[in-house]
Parts: C-alpha cells; structure tokens; sequence
C-alpha cells in the first residue's frame, strides 16, 4: 500500500505533467459539476478557499458566486482555520503562506453557520477520503459538524485509495476534472 509521502510526490510529479491553460479547462469541468450539484444550489453561505498555484483555481468561481451566495474563505491562524467573509478582491491580503490570500478583516464565523464547504486537497478517493498538505487545517476545522463537505480535484488527483488515519475526515462527495 501507498504511504501518504509516496502519494504526495506521485501526484506533485503529476501536476507538473499539465500546462497552466490545461488545468483552468479542468476547473472550468469541476465547476460546472458543482454549480450541478442540489447542495450548490440550496446553500446561501459557502466555505470557499482561495487557492494557491497548484490547486484547482478557484479565484474566478469566488468572484462569480459571491454575488449570489455569501462566500466565506479560510484563514490560517495558528493550527486552526478561522472563516472570514469574502468581500472583494480589494480586502485580500498574503496570508501565512507566501502563495495564500485570505480577508483581512477580524471577524470570523463558525464552521456551523456554513452550508457547504468546498475542500482543496493533494489526493482524493472515490469512497471520500482525502489527502492534504499534511497539517490536518481542514481535518481539525471539519471534525464535530454535519457541513455537506465536497471534495474538488483534478482527475489525476483522483487514485484508487488514499491512505488516512482516525483524524481525516471523509468527504461528502469528490468532484473531479
């Protein structure tokens, strides 16, 4: 079986197999699938992130939503996610991470409040596991809430069985392109 080192590298080398304009197509694939989905369309208040260059993108599908949905995006604090509302372009600032932009006001909302949560991470299955980065944000952030929880991915990101422990938290519904 795959460790959870050998899978982040395997799927590191196959990002770097397609071009930036392949994987905006890719994305554009994934978000027609969500904008789909019931759960897309019954939530007001969504869980966002804005991505960081080699996830699926993001920034275009928060600027459209965020005029019909409330958008909310994470923010890295510590070991934890807070939830800021996303109010424009304008009020981004560079987060923890040189690559990450997050709201730059102070005022955070509970995980409870949200509808649906859009999930970024480095390797999915079909049966809902998911991969991240390895600091377990999103895992610590998830566990204790009945969120509908909607993992997004491109298809190479998508194997057969992604190794997890009792802390990773299983997604509702994988959406791959």
């Amino acid at each position: 079986m795959i460790t959870k080192s050998e899978l982040r590298k395997l799927i590191s080398n196959r990002k770097k197999e397609y071009s930036v304009d392949t994987k905006i197509e890719k994305s554009k694939a994934i978000f027609k699938q969500v904008r789909q989905l019931k759960e897309f369309q019954e939530a007001k208040k969504m869980l966002c992130y804005w991505s960081m260059p080699d996830e699926v993108p993001t920034h275009d599908f928060v600027i459209e939503i965020s005029g019909n949905k409330e958008i909310y995006l994470p923010v890295v604090s510590g070991d934890d996610l807070l939830i800021r509302k996303f109010t424009g372009t304008d009020n981004m600032e560079e987060g923890v991470f040189a690559t990450l932009f997050e709201p730059n006001h102070t005022e955070n909302i509970n995980i409870k409040d949200i509808d649906l949560v859009l999930v970024p991470g480095v390797a999915f299955d079909l049966s809902g596991r998911r991969m991240g980065r390895g600091k377990g944000y999103y895992d610590r952030l998830l566990a204790d809430t009945n969120v509908y929880k909607l993992g997004i991915c491109f298809d190479f990101q998508l194997v057969e069985y992604v190794p997890t422990d009792e802390r990773d938290i299983l997604m509702d519904k994988v959406i791959f392109g």
